[in-house]
Formats: C-alpha cells, structure tokens, sequence
C-alpha cells in the first residue's frame, strides 16, 4: 500500500513528496513494488502462488549468489551437491508420478520453477531444464514400467543428471535430418556418429539420444534410447564456449561403436519421431517461462534505480520517455504471463495447440530481449558496465529466441496453422 502511495507521487510529478521520503526507504519499496506478482490477475491458485514464493527463496539462497560466478567461469558450482538440493526441493520431478518420487504436478507448477530460476541464473536454469523438462519428461511420456523404474528415481532424486541429446553440426531445425546411426547386432544396438549443442552433455549421468535405426526412412526411422556415460564407446568431447547461459555444459557427444541393450529403447523401433514430438509443443512453451524470468530480474533492477538515479534535480523516473520504457516492461511481463500460464493450462488438460505453444514462446522471447535492452538504456552508463547483470541477461536472453527451434520456424509453424485454417473445406 506504501509503495502504491509512493508511486502515486511520483508519477504525480510531486517532486516536494518525493523529497519528504528518504532516499534509501523509498527504493526499497520500489524494490518490493517490482518483485510483487499479482498472481491473482493470472488466476494462481494459492497453492500455485506458494509454490512460486518456496522457488524464489530458494534460488535466492542457493543460486543467486553463485550465479555471477557460474557466468564468469563457465561452471556450477558444487554441482553435484547442487542437485541434491534441487532433488530435495522438488524441482527434478514435477511432472512425474510420485511413485519414481516425483511431485506428480503440471507444466504450469514446472513453468513457474523455471521462470523462477531463470530470474536468478538462466544458465542453471537451463541445466535445470534441459534435465527435468526434457531427459524426465520424455521418459515419463515414453518410458516403459521398466526403463521408468531403472532411471527416474535416481534422475529426480538429484543422485544422476539427465540431458537429451537431438540436435548434430548439421541437424538443427531440420532436426529429422540426423546422421547418427544405429545398428541392430543381437540384443544390442551400436551407435556411430555424434551430437551437438547439448546442454548438460558435459556432466550428465543418463542421457536420450535419437539415433536413426533406418536411415533410408527419414523421420520414421528414428528410435530413442536411453544411454549412460559409461557406456563403452561413448565419450563426451570439448565444452561450447557459448556466448551466454554459460554453466550449462553445452558440449558435442561421440559414439564410436557404442554398444546400447535393445531394452534402453524408449517407445518403439522406428517411432522415435513420435517421442520427439509427444513433448515438443510443452517443452518449447515451459522453456518461454525462462524469458519471463529474465523480464522481471530486469524490472527489479530498472524500476528502484531510475526512483533514485536524478537528473537535472529530478528522478529520471519522472521523465516521460522513461516511463514508456517502464510501461512497455509492464505490460510485456504480464501479457507474457498471461498468455503463457493459459496455454499451460490448456497443455495440463490435453489442449495442446503447436501454433499457441510457438507463438507464446516467439512472443516471450522477443519481449524479453526488448525488456533487458530498454533496461540497459534507462540505466545509461550502468547498464553498460558489469557491475549491474544487464549485460549478463543479455547474453543468456538470445538464446529463447534460437533454442527449441529457432523463431523463424516457429513464426513458419504459425503461419502454416492459420493458412490450413483457410484451405481447410468449410
């Protein structure tokens, strides 16, 4: 309520108002009016707004202090002891049934996780994905009663950590492409070939790989298996030095006759596209709540300092060009919010839609690029330098607008949706 009167006074342009309220009390409660949500204009329950408030404080603890360091050195600190951690809080399982020890929760609990980590580190964040959102989910969906007992308990305890390896060099977007090969010898397949850009690949324990099993058959001679790090004629090659959302062991895998048992099949022979796709629509729009998180980490930052940075004996907060960038912030983030919790609504009761799942994550991922860029600028010279995470953000925000599939493909897998709609006989 004081922080509203605060603001009343400011945008009011009372600059006698402003001067009766000591520097330091009035940007701590800028600080808290821009880390409030108001989670009931989005419609979260209390349980769900409670689950966010035990994320925040716990990445406050645990990974906001490390994630400076995480940037610089390109490393997680105690990782392993990390995911313990993380096993205990719940954030490896969400999705999963509670009887591999998972929270058996939405993609809307797994959303605001991600949105929460991301606000404090992306880099951890996307190691914390790329392991639940993708290596958990996918077995979940696809996983026999077998495979699911053999290596969920340990992947959402946090004892092992999980990646998903899809992409090569030259098997991006046109990820069906795909060159690496597998080749049935009894009960055993042997891989030959490599992947790339894999996050978590450096580290990881458990590891879905697609491989093509019939090479002549495109997208329907995929298949999906599970491999472990130490399995002989697997090895993991140089880290990616990548430009942001660095801790994420973003590395190349090689398979030279990599011997995998028949029983580490996830799905069927052959169908390994339908397990890419079973989970690509979520995992893109669940992945969108990493750019939401940088948007608020950046509003936290902007809207306290341009309250006390003054210019010509006047808070800049004041001017009114500065508070088109702060409005345009304001209603990126909660349209974003808005947007996306909905979809992930719709994902939680089988309404999955390609065209709303892309265009929430192309939406999501170019406001937040906007939004740390107009940070930047309202801090002028600050915003330059690295004593601030702008520039940091910066960095790690690109990459929503490329990874899961680039926004291109994603405005292409849009535009196709409303041309089908016309072209289909009414």
């Amino acid at each position: 309520m004081l922080a509203r009167k605060l603001l009343n006074i400011v945008q009011a342009g009372n600059g006698n108002g402003w001067r009766h309220i000591s520097s330091r009390i009035a940007i701590r409660l800028y600080s808290q009016f821009a880390q409030n949500v108001n989670d009931q204009l989005f419609n979260l329950s209390e349980e769900e707004t409670q689950w966010r408030m035990a994320v925040r404080k716990f990445m406050d603890d645990e990974i906001e202090p490390i994630a400076a360091k995480t940037d610089r050195e390109d490393n997680i600190p105690n990782l392993r002891q990390l995911w313990r951690k993380f096993g205990d809080m719940g954030l490896l399982g969400i999705t999963a049934p509670a009887e591999y020890g998972g929270s058996a929760s939405t993609y809307l609990y797994q959303a605001l996780a991600f949105e929460e980590a991301s606000r404090v580190s992306p880099g951890i964040s996307l190691s914390l994905g790329a392991h639940g959102n993708l290596c958990v989910n996918q077995i979940v969906r696809n996983g026999n009663d077998e495979i699911k007992e053999r290596y969920l308990p340990k992947l959402i305890s946090g004892e092992h950590i999980g990646a998903l390896a899809m992409s090569e060099a030259n098997a991006g977007s046109d990820v069906v492409s795909m060159k690496l090969k597998a080749e049935k010898k009894g009960d055993y397949y042997i891989l030959n070939g490599s992947k790339f850009w894999i996050t978590n690949g450096y580290f990881a324990d458990t590891y879905l790989v697609y491989a093509k099993t019939d090479p002549n058959a495109h997208q329907r001679g995929i298949t999906t298996f599970i491999i472990e790090k130490d399995f002989p004629g697997f090895s993991v090659a140089q880290k990616l030095d990548k430009l942001g959302m660095r801790g994420s062991g973003t590395c190349e895998l090689i398979f030279e006759d990599c011997k995998v048992p028949a029983k580490n099949i996830v799905g069927k022979v052959n169908k390994g596209v339908y397990v890419l796709m079973s989970g690509l629509d979520i995992e893109r729009a669940v992945l969108a709540a990493g750019g939401i998180g940088l948007m608020q980490k950046a509003i936290e930052i902007v809207y306290p300092y341009v309250h006390e940075r003054k210019q010509f004996d006047t808070p800049i907060g004041q001017f009114q060009l500065i508070q088109g960038k702060l409005a345009n912030m304001y209603n990126a983030i909660n349209v974003s919010r808005s947007y996306l919790y909905n979809v992930l609504r719709a994902c939680d009761r089988g309404q999955i839609r390609s065209a709303d799942c892309c265009a929430v994550t192309l939406y999501i991922s170019e406001e937040a690029t906007k939004t740390i860029l107009d940070a930047i600028q309202c801090l002028g010279g600050n915003g330059y330098v690295n004593d601030y995470p702008l520039g940091r953000m910066l960095r790690d925000s690109k990459i929503f607008e490329i990874g899961g599939g680039t926004n291109q493909i994603r405005q292409l897998v849009i535009g196709r949706f409303i041309n089908n709609h016309y072209l289909t006989p009414k």
